[in-house]
């Protein structure tokens, strides 16, 4: 019978017109040896899974082990459903992990319950048990039509094949062209199948259908174009063997289209029973026999699996007895028989698959929620706590759409609203789908009289009016109504709570303003038995650090203890947040990059932002400025990416004030104004603090002392810290320098004993450094002054500030100077001029060299070159684009990408002293010449 045939080889077995193929595929996987990640691409039919099952047949003859999954599209909400295929023979061997893996990876396959596991942790798990299965033999995974595996599980399939080749494993997967997949995310890199050439495919259709008539066999060629499913399957349609069929099929139809047609008449020339058999599997996803069988006795239609033997014989499907799986011959199968089904043919399946699946209550929520058609509280409950279970295992997306189908199924009422929007707050706190949050709030909005009542419907609100045409204060008040309309006492343990009230703190952060504040601290007196120890550092820390912030420590304390136990990525940033302004970031440094590198990995978009955040803001007090710029770079595009507006200040503020101290005051004056022309708009102040603080510091390094006086004021008032505006912490050194400058002398010593009363120089090294440093600075005791320096410069832990610190031994090298101790004034001078030469913080380096010189020292004191100043990565992109080649010239030399060359010679600029690309070779051979 025509049709039924194995995939295409010849007589020797080999696939035909693939052997060239094969041989690519298998030395870019480095199959037994290095190891390596491919994405096998190609149109529907092409034969992806064909020359899968040759490689992966060859790769076990040959002693490799290998592991196979595939994506199901049935199954693409279930969260980490295809990594329980790759790693369920592998449950024993799970037992070896250490804890922490163990636990998160028995978590996420829902083999046991317990916190939520963050998908970094259970990346890490997956890998160190691959690594030890791939180390006793050569190991392949090979993964079938990956863009229908689980969001979950691509992530952090994403995440192992990118790391494939440093455990020596090769990494396949499939995937149709014009599918979303890793190679979207630039994780693997790409094979694309083409269709067979014109001699292969002859010999395909002269070898399957020796007996076929000239005109039907060319008719086939002509309307197949070599895609070799096509040249197997569409003699169905197109002719037989005995009666041509002639030109039935339009040849206008897309090929999957034309090839679902010809899968269509199959599985309808089949009996019935076998029809129904094979939609049941098609929507079961797994294959497991068990369930098959026992969802056919459910639905009470009198069939077997004796009645899936026409299908196998047709090899439509194939029996694996050994693991009791049946496999689909080819995905667009099981599309037709889902396509061609009625919905309540579908529906009964689901019903009874439902029935079945009693102990894996996600896939049975699903199937409940496919099978129903009216709003059912029941079914909407079982859906509501399978989304919490996504939650638990860190899937904030599979959380989402299924709390969106738990709304949809609830009966109309405060549980319905309630759904949409915890389904909004997670889209919009968590996973980055701000458009999708926007349209379930609005459709609360027609469900319910005051959605905003609910707590996660305010936040979410909120959060969505921030990053679009609202204002602070318009979310600060939509937020507040709904916390104040609450019981007279909130309970310690409701999540939603904490969550509501976390999002008003970044709300009144944002706005920098005592009153907005007001609200929260009330709510605070109202939980019982106990505040949250984050929400309880955040009232102190995050609202007026400058008198409160020290009496917060130890709440910081016991939060950064406990983070070692913490997987929750919204946990973890949260504690970031709270050790901000107490110069703590480096406490959770490791915590952060755990956090971006989970973002990279898919993890949650809202905080990977928080993450690269924390990273980008320590990075600048501590010196590693180069860092800071690319990390920024990242938080921009993420933001651009996403649509979370109002995050992308943090990045630009940060670009700005590593331009100001390195000079380049114009770029620095352009983004800063840039913020305040947003901030001002969405009356979120504190962007303005920031803003105007990258100002003064560029108004400073151009010697400006009146304009950085003004940006200095408009972040506080001289004379006095202002109130719940955090970052008049950050400007007390460049306002008192700005007010001495100009002759406000009164003014400086007012706002040191401001800074003396607050006792700021309890929150930090830093801040005890600067508050020295200022005194030092206002004061005209030139003794005194000394002295103060001496303290300053003398406190412990305060090198680490390394910007801050250097500026404090230049200001005392000059105040040496100005009393003629000359000699005494080398010391600070040249160690001030090196690290600002190392920073490549050139207004700074060029008064440190002036004082020097001033100071007796004839040169300025041998240093690098400015070549030397440039790291080894740096220097070589510096030769390069200096040669001419462009960007994505210099990028493909040094395999990186043309964005990370560009962030490079952006830094590289300022610290050879140029503006432009034209320069560059001139300064390079200047420096060589040094």
């Amino acid at each position: 019978m025509i049709g039924s045939h194995s995939p295409p080889r010849d007589t020797a077995g080999r696939l035909i017109g693939r052997d060239h193929d094969l041989q690519q595929i298998r030395d870019l996987l480095s199959i037994g040896s290095g190891g390596g990640a491919l994405l096998l691409s190609g149109e529907a039919g092409v034969g992806k899974t064909a020359v899968l099952d040759a490689l992966t047949e060859t790769a076990q003859a040959e002693g490799a082990q290998v592991l196979r999954a595939a994506g199901v599209e049935f199954e693409a909400n279930c969260s980490y459903s295809g990594l329980n295929q790759v790693l369920f023979p592998f449950q024993e061997a799970l037992g070896k992990l250490e804890t922490p893996f163990r636990d998160a990876l028995r978590v996420a396959m829902g083999f046991e319950s317990g916190p939520p596991p963050e998908r970094l942790m259970v990346s890490n798990a997956v890998l160190l048990l691959l690594s030890a299965v791939a180390a006793g033999e050569p190991l392949l995974l090979a993964v079938d039509d990956l863009p229908w595996l689980d969001q979950a599980s691509a992530a952090v399939l994403g995440f192992v094949a990118r790391r494939a080749s440093s455990i020596r494993m090769s990494f396949i997967a499939t995937s149709r062209s014009g599918s979303q997949g890793l190679r979207d995310s630039g994780v693997l890199p790409e094979f694309w199948l083409q269709p067979l050439d014109e001699a292969s495919a002859d010999h395909l259709v002269s070898t399957t259908y020796p007996d076929l008539v000239p005109s039907a066999r060319q008719r086939l060629l002509t309307v197949a174009h070599g895609n070799p499913l096509a040249l197997l399957e569409l003699p169905y349609a197109l002719s037989s063997a005995q009666s041509p069929a002639g030109g039935d099929v339009p040849a206008v139809l897309p090929l999957s289209k034309r090839l679902k047609a010809v899968f269509g008449s199959r599985i309808t020339s089949l009996p019935q029973s076998s029809q129904r058999l094979l939609l049941l599997a098609a929507l079961e996803g797994d294959g497991d026999l068990g369930v098959l069988q026992a969802a056919s006795r459910q639905a009470n239609d009198g069939y077997d699996l004796d009645d899936l033997a026409p299908a196998e014989r047709d090899q439509l499907v194939h029996i694996d007895e050994g693991a009791r799986r049946l496999r689909f011959r080819h995905p667009l199968i099981r599309a037709t028989l889902v396509e061609n089904s009625l919905s309540g043919e579908r529906r009964a399946v689901h019903a009874a698959l439902a029935h079945v699946l009693v102990d894996q209550p996600e896939r049975r929520a699903w199937h409940l929620g496919e099978a129903t058609l009216e709003p059912d509280e029941n079914v909407a409950t079982l859906l509501e706590e399978a989304a919490r279970i996504a939650l638990r295992r860190g899937d904030a997306v599979g959380g989402m759409q299924t709390f969106i189908r738990s709304a949809d199924l609830s009966p109309q009422g405060p549980d319905r609203t309630r759904r949409r929007a915890e389904a909004a707050y997670v889209g919009a706190e968590s996973a980055g789908a701000l458009p999708s949050a926007q349209r379930l709030l609005d459709d609360a909005r027609h469900t319910a009289r005051n959605p905003e009542s609910s707590l996660h419907s305010a936040a979410a609100t909120a959060l969505l009016l921030l990053n679009g045409d609202g204002d602070v204060d318009t979310a600060h008040s939509l937020l507040v109504n709904a916390v104040e309309a609450g019981p007279h006492t909130y309970d310690a343990d409701d999540k939603t709570l904490v969550d509501a009230l976390h999002t008003l703190a970044l709300i009144c952060f944002f706005g920098a303003r005592p009153e907005l504040w007001q609200p929260y601290d009330r709510a605070l007196k109202k939980v019982t038995p106990k505040v949250p120890v984050i929400l309880s550092a955040l009232g102190k820390t995050f609202s007026d650090p400058a008198r409160t912030g020290a009496a917060g420590s130890q709440d910081l304390d016991d939060l950064v203890a406990g983070l070692s136990t913490v997987t929750d990525p919204v946990q973890l940033t949260r504690v970031g947040t709270a050790a901000l302004y107490l110069d703590r970031l480096g406490d959770v440094r490791e915590t952060s990059w755990r956090v971006v590198r989970m973002g990279r990995d898919g993890g949650p978009a809202r905080r990977y932002l928080s993450g690269l955040i924390h990273l980008c803001l320590d990075d600048y007090l501590t010196g590693m400025w180069d860092e800071a710029a690319q990390l920024a770079d990242e938080g921009i595009q993420l933001c651009d990416t996403h649509g979370y507006t109002a995050f992308a200040w943090y990045f630009l503020y940060v670009q700005a004030i590593v331009n100001a101290a390195r000079g380049l005051s114009d770029q620095a004056d352009a983004t800063a104004q840039q913020i305040i022309h947003w901030a001002t708009r969405q009356k979120a102040y504190c962007a303005t603090h920031y803003a105007h603080h990258a100002a003064a510091v560029a108004a400073l390094g151009r010697a400006d002392f009146a304009g950085a006086y003004e940006h200095a004021t408009a972040v506080s008032p001289i004379g006095s810290l202002a109130s719940h505006a955090p970052h008049a912490l950050w400007v007390t050194m460049d306002l008192v320098e700005a007010a001495v400058r100009t002759n406000r002398q009164p003014e400086a010593a007012g706002h040191v004993r401001a800074m003396r009363e607050a006792d700021v120089a309890a929150i930090s090294s830093r801040h005890a450094l600067l508050t020295e440093a200022c005194a030092a600075l206002a004061t005209p005791d030139d003794e005194e002054a000394l002295a103060l320096f001496t303290k300053a410069l003398a406190v412990q832990g305060a090198e680490r500030w390394r910007f801050d610190f250097a500026r404090v031994q230049l200001a005392y090298g000059e105040r040496l100077r100005r009393i003629r101790a000359t000699v005494e004034s080398r010391g600070p001078l040249s160690a001030a001029l090196s690290t600002f030469e190392h920073l490549g913080a050139r207004p700074w380096a060029e008064r440190a060299e002036t004082e020097l010189r001033a100071a007796g020292s004839g040169k300025r004191r041998s240093g690098p070159s400015k070549a030397q100043v440039l790291t080894p990565q740096e220097l070589e992109i510096a030769r390069l684009a200096a040669s001419g080649l462009t960007n994505k010239q210099v990028a493909e030399r040094l395999y990186l990408s043309h964005r990370t060359v560009g962030a490079h010679l952006y830094q590289i600029y300022p610290k050879l002293g140029i503006t432009s690309r034209a320069m560059l070779r001139d300064a390079l051979v200047s420096s060589v010449g040094e």
